[in-house]
Protein backbone atom coordinates (compact mmCIF):
# COMPACT_ATOMS: atom_id res chain seq x y z
CA UNK A 1 0.00 0.00 0.00
CA UNK A 2 1.77 3.10 -1.04
CA UNK A 3 2.19 5.80 1.97
CA UNK A 4 -0.16 8.94 1.90
CA UNK A 5 -2.88 7.10 -0.22
CA UNK A 6 -6.52 7.91 0.31
CA UNK A 7 -6.96 4.47 1.70
CA UNK A 8 -6.46 4.95 6.33
CA UNK A 9 -4.71 1.64 7.39
CA UNK A 10 -6.83 -1.06 7.65
CA UNK A 11 -9.55 0.24 7.26
CA UNK A 12 -11.28 1.66 3.11
CA UNK A 13 -12.67 5.04 3.64
CA UNK A 14 -16.20 3.35 2.33
CA UNK A 15 -17.17 0.08 3.54
CA UNK A 16 -17.03 -2.49 0.95
CA UNK A 17 -20.60 -3.23 -0.82
CA UNK A 18 -21.59 -5.91 -3.42
CA UNK A 19 -21.71 -4.08 -6.73
CA UNK A 20 -24.44 -3.39 -9.34
CA UNK A 21 -23.93 -6.26 -11.80
CA UNK A 22 -24.67 -5.32 -15.45
CA UNK A 23 -25.76 -7.77 -18.26
CA UNK A 24 -24.75 -7.35 -21.79
CA UNK A 25 -25.98 -9.19 -24.87
CA UNK A 26 -25.05 -8.61 -28.51
CA UNK A 27 -27.84 -9.05 -31.43
CA UNK A 28 -27.15 -10.96 -34.50
CA UNK A 29 -26.44 -8.24 -36.24
CA UNK A 30 -24.08 -6.87 -33.89
CA UNK A 31 -25.83 -4.25 -31.93
CA UNK A 32 -24.37 -4.24 -28.19
CA UNK A 33 -26.97 -3.93 -25.60
CA UNK A 34 -26.22 -3.34 -21.55
CA UNK A 35 -28.87 -2.82 -18.98
CA UNK A 36 -28.46 -2.46 -15.36
CA UNK A 37 -31.37 -3.18 -12.84
CA UNK A 38 -31.89 -1.22 -9.86
CA UNK A 39 -34.19 -2.17 -7.71
CA UNK A 40 -35.24 0.52 -5.82
CA UNK A 41 -35.90 2.55 -8.98
CA UNK A 42 -39.02 3.45 -10.23
CA UNK A 43 -37.54 4.86 -13.55
CA UNK A 44 -35.97 3.86 -16.55
CA UNK A 45 -33.58 5.71 -18.77
CA UNK A 46 -32.44 4.80 -22.44
CA UNK A 47 -30.02 5.82 -24.42
CA UNK A 48 -28.44 4.63 -27.83
CA UNK A 49 -24.72 5.75 -28.51
CA UNK A 50 -23.02 6.51 -31.70
CA UNK A 51 -19.47 6.37 -31.72
CA UNK A 52 -18.93 9.12 -34.04
CA UNK A 53 -18.37 13.14 -33.36
CA UNK A 54 -17.35 16.01 -33.76
CA UNK A 55 -13.73 15.03 -33.58
CA UNK A 56 -14.10 12.56 -37.22
CA UNK A 57 -15.84 14.86 -39.30
CA UNK A 58 -13.84 16.31 -42.36
CA UNK A 59 -13.38 20.37 -42.49
CA UNK A 60 -15.83 21.03 -44.99
CA UNK A 61 -18.54 19.44 -43.04
CA UNK A 62 -17.62 20.39 -39.95
CA UNK A 63 -20.85 20.31 -36.99
CA UNK A 64 -22.19 17.04 -39.10
CA UNK A 65 -23.03 15.09 -36.25
CA UNK A 66 -24.11 17.42 -34.37
CA UNK A 67 -26.64 18.97 -37.27
CA UNK A 68 -27.59 14.82 -37.22
CA UNK A 69 -28.75 15.16 -34.03
CA UNK A 70 -30.92 18.04 -34.46
CA UNK A 71 -32.51 16.44 -37.45
CA UNK A 72 -33.07 13.39 -35.74
CA UNK A 73 -35.63 14.99 -33.83
CA UNK A 74 -37.92 16.10 -36.40
CA UNK A 75 -40.10 13.81 -37.77
CA UNK A 76 -39.70 9.65 -38.99
CA UNK A 77 -42.21 8.12 -41.53
CA UNK A 78 -44.77 7.36 -39.00
CA UNK A 79 -44.10 10.16 -36.35
CA UNK A 80 -43.94 14.38 -36.75
CA UNK A 81 -41.62 15.97 -34.47
CA UNK A 82 -44.67 16.87 -32.37
CA UNK A 83 -45.47 13.67 -32.03
CA UNK A 84 -42.04 12.24 -31.45
CA UNK A 85 -42.07 15.25 -28.06
CA UNK A 86 -45.13 14.21 -26.77
CA UNK A 87 -45.08 10.47 -27.03
CA UNK A 88 -42.06 10.66 -24.58
CA UNK A 89 -43.18 13.99 -22.79
CA UNK A 90 -46.88 13.43 -22.68
CA UNK A 91 -46.15 10.71 -20.01
CA UNK A 92 -43.36 12.74 -17.45
CA UNK A 93 -40.68 11.68 -19.46
CA UNK A 94 -37.84 13.31 -20.53
CA UNK A 95 -36.21 13.37 -24.36
CA UNK A 96 -33.01 14.94 -25.08
CA UNK A 97 -29.64 14.43 -27.20
CA UNK A 98 -26.09 15.77 -27.28
CA UNK A 99 -22.79 15.23 -29.42
CA UNK A 100 -19.12 15.28 -28.18
CA UNK A 101 -15.90 15.01 -29.71
CA UNK A 102 -15.97 11.10 -30.12
CA UNK A 103 -19.84 10.08 -29.71
CA UNK A 104 -23.55 10.94 -30.18
CA UNK A 105 -26.10 9.89 -27.62
CA UNK A 106 -29.82 10.31 -27.68
CA UNK A 107 -31.52 9.56 -24.75
CA UNK A 108 -35.01 9.70 -22.76
CA UNK A 109 -36.02 8.72 -18.91
CA UNK A 110 -39.26 7.85 -18.11
CA UNK A 111 -41.73 6.10 -15.62
CA UNK A 112 -40.44 2.47 -15.83
CA UNK A 113 -44.21 1.29 -17.51
CA UNK A 114 -42.90 2.82 -20.78
CA UNK A 115 -40.03 1.26 -21.15
CA UNK A 116 -41.51 0.30 -24.79
CA UNK A 117 -42.54 3.87 -26.04
CA UNK A 118 -39.49 4.88 -24.91
CA UNK A 119 -37.53 2.36 -26.54
CA UNK A 120 -39.72 2.44 -29.85
CA UNK A 121 -39.65 6.17 -30.23
CA UNK A 122 -35.76 6.63 -29.72
CA UNK A 123 -35.11 3.65 -32.40
CA UNK A 124 -37.63 5.02 -34.58
CA UNK A 125 -35.51 8.39 -34.48
CA UNK A 126 -32.30 6.53 -34.77
CA UNK A 127 -33.61 4.12 -37.65
CA UNK A 128 -36.36 5.65 -39.87
CA UNK A 129 -35.85 9.82 -39.99
CA UNK A 130 -36.98 11.54 -42.92
CA UNK A 131 -34.36 14.16 -43.38
CA UNK A 132 -36.50 16.48 -44.78
CA UNK A 133 -35.31 19.03 -47.00
CA UNK A 134 -36.75 22.05 -45.65
CA UNK A 135 -36.12 20.59 -42.46
CA UNK A 136 -32.77 20.97 -43.50
CA UNK A 137 -32.75 24.27 -44.35
CA UNK A 138 -34.40 25.59 -41.77
CA UNK A 139 -32.39 23.97 -38.87
CA UNK A 140 -29.48 25.40 -40.65
CA UNK A 141 -30.63 28.77 -39.02
CA UNK A 142 -31.59 27.21 -35.25
CA UNK A 143 -28.06 25.88 -35.32
CA UNK A 144 -27.15 29.65 -36.38
CA UNK A 145 -28.60 31.28 -33.38
CA UNK A 146 -27.05 28.66 -31.29
CA UNK A 147 -23.62 29.44 -32.38
CA UNK A 148 -24.70 32.79 -32.10
CA UNK A 149 -25.67 32.29 -28.70
CA UNK A 150 -22.42 30.92 -27.18
CA UNK A 151 -20.77 33.49 -28.90
CA UNK A 152 -22.82 36.40 -26.72
CA UNK A 153 -22.33 34.53 -23.65
CA UNK A 154 -18.57 34.99 -22.86
CA UNK A 155 -18.17 32.18 -20.65
CA UNK A 156 -19.10 29.63 -23.45
CA UNK A 157 -17.20 31.14 -25.99
CA UNK A 158 -13.82 31.66 -23.76
CA UNK A 159 -13.78 28.40 -23.77
CA UNK A 160 -14.76 27.60 -27.42
CA UNK A 161 -11.56 29.71 -27.70
CA UNK A 162 -9.52 27.58 -25.73
CA UNK A 163 -10.53 24.53 -27.10
CA UNK A 164 -9.31 25.63 -30.67
CA UNK A 165 -6.09 27.26 -29.59
CA UNK A 166 -5.42 23.71 -27.05
CA UNK A 167 -5.95 21.56 -29.92
CA UNK A 168 -4.44 24.04 -32.81
CA UNK A 169 -4.49 22.04 -36.01
CA UNK A 170 -6.23 18.85 -34.96
CA UNK A 171 -9.81 18.22 -35.70
CA UNK A 172 -10.84 18.56 -32.12
CA UNK A 173 -10.25 22.19 -32.37
CA UNK A 174 -13.13 22.69 -34.44
CA UNK A 175 -16.45 23.42 -32.55
CA UNK A 176 -19.00 20.59 -32.57
CA UNK A 177 -21.57 23.24 -33.57
CA UNK A 178 -19.15 23.69 -37.00
CA UNK A 179 -19.47 27.41 -38.24
CA UNK A 180 -21.79 29.14 -40.39
CA UNK A 181 -19.47 28.08 -43.39
CA UNK A 182 -19.80 25.04 -42.76
CA UNK A 183 -23.09 24.56 -41.90
CA UNK A 184 -24.20 26.55 -45.38
CA UNK A 185 -22.24 24.32 -47.42
CA UNK A 186 -23.71 20.81 -46.17
CA UNK A 187 -26.65 19.45 -48.39
CA UNK A 188 -29.20 16.76 -47.39
CA UNK A 189 -26.93 14.42 -49.53
CA UNK A 190 -23.76 15.04 -47.21
CA UNK A 191 -26.35 14.41 -44.11
CA UNK A 192 -27.62 11.07 -45.62
CA UNK A 193 -23.73 9.96 -46.67
CA UNK A 194 -22.85 10.60 -42.62
CA UNK A 195 -25.93 8.85 -41.55
CA UNK A 196 -25.44 5.57 -43.77
CA UNK A 197 -22.02 5.66 -42.99
CA UNK A 198 -21.98 5.83 -39.55
CA UNK A 199 -25.57 4.91 -38.05
CA UNK A 200 -24.84 1.13 -38.23
CA UNK A 201 -24.90 -1.87 -35.43
CA UNK A 202 -21.24 -1.59 -35.07
CA UNK A 203 -21.27 1.96 -34.50
CA UNK A 204 -24.17 1.88 -31.97
CA UNK A 205 -24.52 0.58 -28.57
CA UNK A 206 -27.64 0.56 -26.48
CA UNK A 207 -28.38 0.99 -22.94
CA UNK A 208 -31.37 0.78 -20.55
CA UNK A 209 -31.06 1.21 -16.65
CA UNK A 210 -33.44 1.36 -14.02
CA UNK A 211 -36.68 -0.55 -13.26
CA UNK A 212 -34.92 -2.77 -16.19
CA UNK A 213 -35.47 -6.63 -17.33
CA UNK A 214 -32.70 -7.42 -19.49
CA UNK A 215 -34.18 -10.22 -21.49
CA UNK A 216 -37.55 -7.96 -22.10
CA UNK A 217 -35.50 -5.01 -23.37
CA UNK A 218 -33.33 -7.55 -25.71
CA UNK A 219 -36.92 -8.53 -26.79
CA UNK A 220 -37.90 -5.19 -27.63
CA UNK A 221 -34.71 -4.20 -29.19
CA UNK A 222 -34.74 -6.91 -31.47
CA UNK A 223 -38.03 -6.00 -32.88
CA UNK A 224 -37.41 -2.69 -33.17
CA UNK A 225 -33.44 -2.32 -33.93
CA UNK A 226 -33.17 -5.76 -34.95
CA UNK A 227 -32.75 -4.29 -38.75
CA UNK A 228 -30.02 -2.21 -37.83
CA UNK A 229 -27.60 -2.57 -41.12
CA UNK A 230 -24.36 -4.02 -39.39
CA UNK A 231 -21.41 -2.68 -40.42
CA UNK A 232 -17.07 -2.85 -39.28
CA UNK A 233 -16.45 0.79 -40.27
CA UNK A 234 -15.13 2.98 -37.16
CA UNK A 235 -13.91 6.20 -37.35
CA UNK A 236 -10.53 7.45 -37.15
CA UNK A 237 -8.87 9.95 -34.79
CA UNK A 238 -5.75 12.15 -35.36
CA UNK A 239 -3.12 12.42 -32.55
CA UNK A 240 -2.91 16.13 -32.03
CA UNK A 241 0.67 17.57 -32.33
CA UNK A 242 2.96 18.49 -29.00
CA UNK A 243 3.45 21.77 -28.21
CA UNK A 244 6.82 23.37 -27.92
CA UNK A 245 5.47 26.88 -25.79
CA UNK A 246 2.88 28.76 -24.04
CA UNK A 247 -0.09 30.45 -26.20
CA UNK A 248 -2.22 33.25 -25.44
CA UNK A 249 -5.46 34.60 -27.45
CA UNK A 250 -7.89 37.70 -26.39
CA UNK A 251 -10.93 38.99 -27.37
CA UNK A 252 -11.39 42.57 -26.41
CA UNK A 253 -14.25 42.87 -25.41
CA UNK A 254 -16.35 46.11 -22.61
CA UNK A 255 -18.25 43.49 -20.88
CA UNK A 256 -18.55 43.95 -17.22
CA UNK A 257 -16.68 40.75 -16.45
CA UNK A 258 -13.64 39.26 -17.68
CA UNK A 259 -13.71 35.90 -18.56
CA UNK A 260 -10.02 33.39 -18.46
CA UNK A 261 -9.51 30.14 -19.21
CA UNK A 262 -6.50 27.85 -19.30
CA UNK A 263 -5.70 24.63 -20.10
CA UNK A 264 -2.54 22.55 -19.86
CA UNK A 265 -1.66 18.72 -21.71
CA UNK A 266 -3.58 15.89 -19.69
CA UNK A 267 -3.82 12.96 -19.90
CA UNK A 268 -6.01 10.28 -22.07
CA UNK A 269 -9.22 7.67 -21.10
CA UNK A 270 -7.07 5.17 -20.76
CA UNK A 271 -3.13 6.96 -19.12
CA UNK A 272 -3.27 4.75 -15.78
CA UNK A 273 -2.28 8.38 -14.16
CA UNK A 274 -6.42 9.46 -14.96
CA UNK A 275 -7.11 8.34 -11.70
CA UNK A 276 -4.54 10.83 -10.06
CA UNK A 277 -5.55 13.84 -12.09
CA UNK A 278 -9.05 13.31 -11.13
CA UNK A 279 -8.35 13.97 -7.88
CA UNK A 280 -5.80 16.36 -8.90
CA UNK A 281 -8.82 18.25 -10.39
CA UNK A 282 -11.03 18.08 -6.95
CA UNK A 283 -7.91 19.28 -5.07
CA UNK A 284 -7.12 22.25 -7.30
CA UNK A 285 -10.43 23.42 -8.26
CA UNK A 286 -13.37 20.46 -8.39
CA UNK A 287 -15.46 22.38 -5.11
CA UNK A 288 -15.77 24.95 -2.84
CA UNK A 289 -13.13 23.42 -0.56
CA UNK A 290 -10.46 23.61 -3.16
CA UNK A 291 -7.32 25.57 -3.34
CA UNK A 292 -8.12 27.77 -5.89
CA UNK A 293 -11.53 27.93 -4.65
CA UNK A 294 -10.07 28.80 -0.92
CA UNK A 295 -7.58 30.75 -2.66
CA UNK A 296 -9.13 33.48 -5.01
CA UNK A 297 -12.29 33.95 -3.89
CA UNK A 298 -12.49 33.21 -0.23
CA UNK A 299 -8.97 34.65 0.72
CA UNK A 300 -8.50 37.07 -1.72
CA UNK A 301 -12.65 37.96 -3.08
CA UNK A 302 -11.24 38.35 -6.62
CA UNK A 303 -13.86 36.09 -7.94
CA UNK A 304 -17.51 34.71 -7.57
CA UNK A 305 -16.05 31.02 -8.87
CA UNK A 306 -13.03 29.63 -10.23
CA UNK A 307 -13.31 25.85 -10.83
CA UNK A 308 -11.44 23.26 -12.86
CA UNK A 309 -12.32 20.47 -15.16
CA UNK A 310 -10.86 17.89 -17.31
CA UNK A 311 -11.38 17.71 -20.91
CA UNK A 312 -10.77 13.28 -21.86
CA UNK A 313 -10.58 12.22 -25.15
CA UNK A 314 -9.52 8.36 -25.60
CA UNK A 315 -6.05 8.99 -26.86
CA UNK A 316 -5.35 12.89 -25.38
CA UNK A 317 -6.63 15.16 -22.83
CA UNK A 318 -6.83 18.68 -21.53
CA UNK A 319 -6.60 20.15 -17.40
CA UNK A 320 -9.04 23.44 -18.10
CA UNK A 321 -9.02 26.23 -15.63
CA UNK A 322 -12.16 28.62 -15.86
CA UNK A 323 -12.81 32.03 -14.01
CA UNK A 324 -14.80 35.25 -14.30
CA UNK A 325 -13.17 38.33 -12.44
CA UNK A 326 -13.09 42.41 -13.11
CA UNK A 327 -10.10 43.18 -15.90
CA UNK A 328 -8.10 44.54 -13.42
CA UNK A 329 -7.87 41.48 -11.48
CA UNK A 330 -6.44 39.20 -14.23
CA UNK A 331 -2.51 39.26 -13.36
CA UNK A 332 -3.28 39.24 -9.86
CA UNK A 333 -5.29 36.08 -10.15
CA UNK A 334 -2.96 34.38 -13.20
CA UNK A 335 -0.17 34.98 -10.54
CA UNK A 336 -1.79 33.08 -8.24
CA UNK A 337 -3.04 29.90 -10.05
CA UNK A 338 0.36 29.38 -11.52
CA UNK A 339 1.82 29.53 -8.00
CA UNK A 340 -0.94 27.20 -6.99
CA UNK A 341 -0.48 24.66 -9.39
CA UNK A 342 3.43 24.79 -9.05
CA UNK A 343 2.92 24.18 -5.10
CA UNK A 344 1.05 21.30 -5.72
CA UNK A 345 3.58 19.96 -8.83
CA UNK A 346 6.14 20.33 -6.33
CA UNK A 347 4.87 19.04 -2.79
CA UNK A 348 1.92 17.42 -3.44
CA UNK A 349 -1.35 17.47 -1.41
CA UNK A 350 -1.24 16.33 2.37
CA UNK A 351 -2.27 13.48 3.22
CA UNK A 352 -6.00 14.78 4.68
CA UNK A 353 -6.55 17.36 1.98
CA UNK A 354 -6.63 13.82 -0.31
CA UNK A 355 -8.24 12.04 1.72
CA UNK A 356 -10.78 14.50 1.50
CA UNK A 357 -10.71 14.66 -2.23
CA UNK A 358 -10.82 10.99 -2.69
CA UNK A 359 -13.80 11.14 0.07
CA UNK A 360 -15.28 13.60 -2.08
CA UNK A 361 -15.39 11.92 -5.67
CA UNK A 362 -16.15 8.39 -4.25
CA UNK A 363 -19.15 10.07 -2.64
CA UNK A 364 -20.44 12.55 -5.25
CA UNK A 365 -20.46 9.51 -7.40
CA UNK A 366 -22.06 7.01 -5.45
CA UNK A 367 -25.08 9.61 -5.00
CA UNK A 368 -25.10 10.67 -8.65
CA UNK A 369 -25.32 7.00 -9.46
CA UNK A 370 -28.26 6.40 -7.27
CA UNK A 371 -30.24 8.25 -10.50
CA UNK A 372 -31.25 5.79 -13.32
CA UNK A 373 -30.08 8.31 -16.19
CA UNK A 374 -26.93 8.40 -14.69
CA UNK A 375 -26.15 4.54 -14.29
CA UNK A 376 -27.53 4.78 -18.27
CA UNK A 377 -24.73 7.09 -19.11
CA UNK A 378 -22.14 5.07 -17.09
CA UNK A 379 -22.55 2.32 -19.33
CA UNK A 380 -23.02 4.15 -22.21
CA UNK A 381 -20.15 5.97 -21.35
CA UNK A 382 -17.43 3.24 -20.42
CA UNK A 383 -18.23 0.63 -23.39
CA UNK A 384 -17.64 3.25 -25.58
CA UNK A 385 -14.34 4.13 -24.32
CA UNK A 386 -13.05 0.79 -22.67
CA UNK A 387 -15.30 -1.94 -24.26
CA UNK A 388 -16.40 -3.41 -21.31
CA UNK A 389 -18.51 -2.16 -18.62
CA UNK A 390 -16.02 -0.43 -15.40
CA UNK A 391 -17.63 -1.02 -12.44
CA UNK A 392 -17.71 1.85 -9.85
CA UNK A 393 -16.22 -0.42 -7.38
CA UNK A 394 -13.26 -1.02 -9.02
CA UNK A 395 -12.89 2.47 -9.95
CA UNK A 396 -13.01 3.57 -6.26
CA UNK A 397 -10.99 0.83 -5.29
CA UNK A 398 -8.38 2.33 -7.38
CA UNK A 399 -9.12 6.00 -6.13
CA UNK A 400 -8.59 5.55 -2.48
CA UNK A 401 -5.10 3.65 -3.53
CA UNK A 402 -3.98 7.05 -5.29
CA UNK A 403 -0.72 8.17 -3.26
CA UNK A 404 0.68 11.98 -1.95
CA UNK A 405 3.38 10.50 -4.51
CA UNK A 406 1.27 9.97 -7.77
CA UNK A 407 -0.59 13.27 -7.50
CA UNK A 408 2.42 15.29 -7.39
CA UNK A 409 4.10 13.69 -10.30
CA UNK A 410 0.90 13.72 -12.21
CA UNK A 411 1.26 17.57 -11.22
CA UNK A 412 4.50 17.69 -11.81
CA UNK A 413 3.66 16.42 -15.79
CA UNK A 414 0.48 18.54 -16.25
CA UNK A 415 1.72 21.80 -15.10
CA UNK A 416 4.61 22.72 -17.60
CA UNK A 417 4.33 26.06 -19.01
CA UNK A 418 5.02 24.80 -22.41
CA UNK A 419 1.69 23.56 -22.94
CA UNK A 420 -0.25 26.23 -21.24
CA UNK A 421 -2.95 28.02 -23.45
CA UNK A 422 -4.78 31.16 -21.66
CA UNK A 423 -7.83 32.77 -23.50
CA UNK A 424 -9.19 35.66 -22.59
CA UNK A 425 -12.64 37.54 -23.66
CA UNK A 426 -13.08 41.15 -22.20
CA UNK A 427 -10.70 43.86 -20.67
CA UNK A 428 -7.42 43.53 -19.29
CA UNK A 429 -3.48 42.80 -19.41
CA UNK A 430 -2.43 42.93 -22.89
CA UNK A 431 -0.61 39.73 -24.45
CA UNK A 432 2.94 40.73 -23.10
CA UNK A 433 2.42 40.97 -19.78
CA UNK A 434 0.29 38.20 -19.70
CA UNK A 435 3.29 36.39 -21.30
CA UNK A 436 5.69 37.55 -18.62
CA UNK A 437 3.98 36.24 -16.00
CA UNK A 438 3.33 33.06 -17.47
CA UNK A 439 6.75 32.86 -18.23
CA UNK A 440 8.19 33.94 -15.20
CA UNK A 441 6.01 31.25 -12.81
Amino acid sequence: MAIGSCRRRGTASFPQRHPLTPEISILPNGLRVATQSMSSSQTVAVGIWCSVGGRHEALRVGGISHFLEHLLFKGTKKRSARRISEEIEGVGGDLNAYTAEERTCFYATASSDHLARVTEVLSDMYCNSRIDPKEVEREKGVIVEEIEMIRDESAQHVQEILTAETWRGNSLSRPITGTKKSLSGISRKDILDHLRKNYHAGCTIVTAAGAVDHGEFIRLLTRFLGDLPDGSSRPRVTLPSRQASPRIVIESRENQQTQIALSFRGVSAHDPKRYAVSLLHVLLGGNMSSRLFQELRERRGLCYSVSTSLSTHSDCGAFEIALGLDGKNVARALKLILSDCRKIAEKGPSSSELRRACDYSIGTSRMALERAATQNYRLGNSLLTYGKVVTPESVYDRLAKVSISEVRKAAAQIFQNRTLCLAMVGQGPGEAELMGLIRSA
